[in-house]
């Protein structure tokens, strides 16, 4: 089952970034990287095209509550989303709290090793405060860079097929999924 997530009042240091809630005044970060073409595509959503479409969904994460910025030397460059995990086609997991999370990179930080460390960061807060029985996180095949962080940070394959993603649209994903006592 997907378990009650709010980060409002969660901020998660590791050694080089700060994991913490979206403020409005990050519009001009989050539009600096969410508009560079192949970013948000390997993420599975398509770059943004307007500084106010970056504003609408910076909005949104401010109202959901469950998305870190990723901030690094006083600038932001990505973040790390907690998301519902798909019930329907994950049933034998009802028994189980559970999320899925996803990512996202500035490409002018890609290759630092720096999406491990926040990611990383998280998982332990998943598991360490909101108390978490397992993570899922998916990767198109594609996108190797995903892969790797996912691989780093624990996570082993569990199936791979098509799911409907939060846009409702098809996407052929490899499914990973890391479990409490794995860690």
């Amino acid at each position: 089952m997907n378990a009650y997530i709010d980060i409002s009042d969660t901020v998660i240091t590791t050694e080089r970034l700060t994991l913490r809630p979206w403020k409005n005044s990050d519009l001009d970060d989050f539009f600096e990287y969410a508009s560079v073409p192949g970013v948000g595509e390997a993420a599975g959503w398509p770059h943004h095209k307007t500084k106010e479409e970056s504003e609408n969904i910076l909005d949104m994460f401010i109202r959901e509550k469950k998305t870190f910025a990723i901030e690094y030397e006083g600038k932001v460059i990505g973040s790390v989303g907690i998301e519902l995990y798909d019930e329907n086609q994950l049933p034998e997991f009802a028994d189980k709290a559970g999320r899925e999370i996803g990512f996202v990179l500035s490409k002018d930080y890609w290759g630092k090793g720096l999406m491990p460390e926040a990611v990383s960061g998280v998982i332990k807060w998943l598991f360490d405060e909101v108390g978490l029985d397992f993570i899922v996180c998916g990767h198109s095949p594609e996108n190797l860079r995903s892969k790797r962080v996912q691989e780093k940070c624990g996570f082993s394959p569990y199936k791979n097929g098509t799911f409907t993603t939060s846009d409702g649209e098809q996407r052929e994903t490899c499914l990973k999924i890391l479990f409490w006592k794995e860690r």
